[in-house]
């Protein structure tokens, strides 16, 4: 069977955690790499042997195009693609807007191609492991989860994009929707109810602290980018059952009972030289992995759908909304 042919439009931070992805996969082949920086470019492109330019114009025949470029572009550039009748995978989060998110399932329903957004956290082992607790009921009925998201400004966006709300939605949509799009994949469907505030600036949405409830489980998810230059990028959870607690906090998921605790073994990817504030590939590789999978045995891709993803948008979007508003609203 022939390798699938992949383009990769974006050679920033992202682009280069998906292109070190690239030289793990088996039977994926990264054979053009798309940034107007042509020295970006290369530096993605080498390892690989693959061709470069500097726009979509010089595309060669593949059969996906992954999306790493600043969110304000994801819809252009994947409905453009769509109608090229090439496959799509894209960064998260899904578009600026609803509106924006509905053209590219229109377009992908239209070409009759596959759309795929990249929430890593839905493939991040320790999260895996949470949401394999959640639905194993092993520990009984999950009574409340809170998730941490804490980073320093993102700084190593290309001219600065992610300074500027029209392009990066602020925090909330950048890095808290992480645990927004967790929570609202964990849960299967929207929270009932949902109040939200936070910390507005010049970037928008720069602090957000939110409660969903989902019938009597209650979620809590806290993000922001306002930690000083120098502080240590964190993420956490603490999940709490009826009979047990599930808990990562700086170090190695926990799993914890009355009878005492244990940690599972997560298996572990080293991410070297691309910067920004990931040290393991883990749920970049298992997420591109499962898109190509999916894709090669023709299965559906269930465990993230376009529609998940709008959810998740629509969601960060009224925690936006209502953290500007201060204001609780429903979701």
């Amino acid at each position: 069977m022939q390798n699938t042919r992949v383009a990769l439009v974006g050679a920033g931070f992202m682009g280069r955690m998906h292109g070190q992805v690239y030289t793990a996969l088996e039977g994926v082949d990264l054979v053009h790499v798309v940034d107007k920086d042509a020295e970006r470019a290369t530096s993605v492109a080498g390892p690989h042997g693959a061709s470069t330019s500097a726009s979509l114009d010089n595309l060669p025949e593949v059969d996906v195009v992954d999306i790493c470029l600043p969110t304000d572009l994801h819809a252009e550039f994947a409905v453009r693609v769509l109608e090229m009748g090439k496959h799509v995978v894209c960064e998260k989060p899904m578009a600026i807007s609803l509106a924006e998110a509905d053209r590219m399932i229109e377009a992908s329903e239209r070409a009759g191609k596959r759309l795929m957004i990249a929430h890593c956290i839905r493939f991040w082992p320790e999260y895996v492991e949470l949401r394999r607790l959640v639905e194993s009921g092993e520990l009984g009925r999950l009574l409340s989860l809170t998730m941490m998201r804490y980073s320093p400004f993102p700084s190593w966006g290309s001219d600065n994009w992610l300074a500027d709300e029209r392009r990066a939605g602020g925090a909330a949509l950048d890095l808290h929707i992480h645990d927004t799009d967790f929570a609202t994949y964990l849960m299967g469907r929207a929270p009932d109810e949902m109040v939200s505030f936070g910390n507005v600036d010049e970037r928008g949405v720069s602090h957000v602290s939110t409660t969903m409830s989902f019938g009597e489980t209650v979620i809590h998810a806290e993000g922001s980018w306002n930690l000083p230059a120098k502080a240590a990028f964190k993420m956490a959870f603490r999940a709490t059952f009826e009979r047990g607690a599930a808990i990562m906090d700086g170090g190695p998921l926990m799993v914890v009972t009355d009878e005492g605790s244990r940690v599972p073994e997560m298996p572990k990817m080293a991410a070297s030289g691309a910067g920004g504030n990931i040290s393991d590939l883990g749920g970049y590789y298992y997420e591109l992995k499962y898109f190509y999978d999916a894709l090669r045995d023709g299965k559906p891709l269930d465990q993230i759908t376009p529609a998940s993803s709008r959810l998740s948008l629509e969601t960060v979007l009224a925690e936006i909304e209502a953290v500007k508003g201060a204001r609780t609203v429903a979701a």
